[in-house]
C-alpha cells in the first residue's frame, strides 16, 4: 500500500508510522529522517538543505520533493511506502501526485489521525525530557516520574523543551491548520481520506488504523 499519514503535532504520527509500516511491510519514509540522512551523507540535496537551514530559512519545497522522490525510487519502496511529514502543504501534495503519475502509480489512502486541540496541547506541554539522556521521556499526567523533576532511569534532571511550552504548541497548531490541514480537503476530493480517532492506547490506535485501511482497500 501507498499511504500518506497526516495529523496535528502530538497526534502520535511518528509512533503510528513505525508500527503501521511494520505491519504493512512497507518502508516508513519520514521527512525528518530524509533530511538527517542526506545531511549526514553530505549528498548534494543535503548540502543544499543545510545551506538554507544554517541561514535560518525554510528549506524550499523543491528540495524536500527531490529528497522524497529519491527515497521513493529505492528498491524497498517499489511495492509501497508510508509517507510521514510529506506532503506538508497543497503544493507538495500536487507535486507528489505528478511524481506518482509519472510512475503510473497512485496513493491508496491518506490516513488522518484526529485529536482534539486541547488534547494535543496537554500531550505536548506535559512532556518532560531527561537532560542526561533525551531518550528518557516522561509526562506529568500520563507517565509521571516517581519524584517530580527527576528521571526514574538515571536520576537526571527533567526539563520542558522550549518548543513544548503551551504558547509554542498553539503556534505550531496554527501553522498546521493554515499550511498542512488543507491537504486533507485536497485528498478528500480524490476520495482518499480515512479519518480515525488517535485517542486511546497506542496498540488500539494501530488496530483501528489497520481496520480502516483494510476497509478502504477492500472498496477499491
Amino acid at each position: 500500500m501507498r499511504i500518506v499519514l497526516v495529523g496535528p503535532p502530538g497526534a502520535g504520527k511518528g509512533t503510528q508510522a513505525v508500527r503501521l509500516a511494520g505491519k504493512l511491510s512497507v518502508p516508513h519514509i519520514s521527512t525528518g529522517d530524509l533530511f538527517r540522512a542526506n545531511i549526514s551523507r553530505q549528498t548534494e540535496l543535503g548540502k543544499l538543505a543545510k545551506s538554507y537551514m544554517d541561514a535560518g530559512n525554510l528549506v524550499p519545497d523543491e528540495v524536500t520533493i527531490a529528497m522524497a522522490k529519491d527515497r521513493m525510487e529505492q528498491p524497498d519502496a517499489v511495492n509501497g511506502f508510508l509517507l510521514d511529514g510529506f506532503p506538508r502543504n497543497v503544493s507538495q501534495a500536487e507535486a507528489l501526485d505528478r511524481l506518482l503519475r509519472d510512475e503510473d502509480i497512485t496513493l491508496d489512502a491518506v490516513l488522518d489521525l484526529e485529536v482534539p486541540e486541547d488534547e494535543v496541547v496537554k500531550r505536548i506541554a506535559g512532556r518532560r525530557i531527561c537532560r542526561k539522556d533525551s531518550s528518557h521521556v516522561f509526562h506529568v499526567t500520563y507517565s509521571a516520574p516517581k519524584t517530580e523533576g527527576v528521571c526514574d532511569v538515571c536520576g537526571g534532571e527533567l526539563y520542558q523543551r522550549d518548543d513544548d511550552h503551551e504558547e509554542t504548541v498553539r503556534k505550531r497548531l496554527e501553522v498546521y491548520h493554515t499550511q498542512t490541514e488543507p491537504i486533507i480537503d485536497y485528498y478528500r476530493e480524490q476520495g482518499l481520506v480515512v479519518t480515525i480517532s488517535a485517542l486511546g492506547p497506542v496498540e488500539e490506535i494501530t488496530e483501528r488504523a489497520m481496520e480502516a485501511l483494510k476497509r478502504e482497500d477492500a472498496t477499491k
